[in-house]
């Protein structure tokens, strides 16, 4: 069997995380000024020691997810980036997307998000099986249709939880959980049908020096 290798990259951090709002893809409006340095010094650690030649370069539709491509990609002589929204993070929905997290708090509190993949947190948004459903139907379908390549996915914190409980064949919610920061690097291969090996998780090595988080007044 040929082995596919899969690289996922979340994200710089963005705009709606420093305003602490809901940042779903109808109000993602990128990354901000640190999210652009921790890209940036992606870029130039793949750039100083290259680790592979990707085949395919993947990118979800938001903004944060692609700016992040189109930087950490220069390391690289790869093809056109490619917009997947099935590696989209969870869809909050119309209604709260875009909402300041202490309003959606405020209204809404935290719901079953912890206990019910069932559960309806943000009204007319996904539910987290449904997420993961997408998710791990768009890692199927790309595997499937790119066998034994290597391929970079530019995404998001949800979308490498998914992937890793579907992996590891463990509860959608709660268990564990996954603190995956901002350019962090997850590798997995599939090397047998339906085996995936996790080769590392969080690897931040290129932001020694930089903020944890940019520093926002109350």
């Amino acid at each position: 069997m040929l082995v596919t290798r899969i690289v996922y990259v979340r994200h710089g951090e963005s705009n709606s995380t420093v305003a602490r709002t809901i940042g779903g893809h109808r109000t993602c409006s990128g990354l901000s000024p640190l999210g652009v340095r921790q890209s940036e010094a992606l870029r130039d650690r793949w750039t100083a020691a290259p680790e592979f030649t990707p085949d395919l370069v993947i990118a979800s539709e938001f903004p944060r997810a692609r700016q992040t491509a189109e930087i950490v990609s220069g390391a690289f002589d790869a093809p056109d980036i490619v917009t997947e929204p099935g590696f989209n993070e969870h869809d909050p929905g119309e209604g709260c997307d875009g909402m300041s997290m202490a309003d959606f708090v405020d209204r809404y509190g935290t719901g079953s998000w912890e206990e019910d993949p069932f559960g309806v947190t943000f009204p007319g948004g996904e539910t987290i099986a449904a997420f993961h459903f997408r998710v791990g139907s768009t890692v199927r379908r790309i595997t499937d249709e790119h066998a034994g390549a290597t391929i970079v996915v530019f995404c998001h914190g949800g979308v490498i939880d998914s992937v890793l409980r579907l992996a590891l064949r463990a509860a959608p919610t709660g268990v564990f959980n996954i603190n995956t920061l901002n350019t962090s690097i997850t590798e997995l291969e599939l090397v047998k049908p339906h085996h995936w090996a996790l080769r590392r998780y969080g690897d931040t090595a290129h932001l020694h020096g930089l903020p944890v988080a940019t520093n926002v007044e109350d």
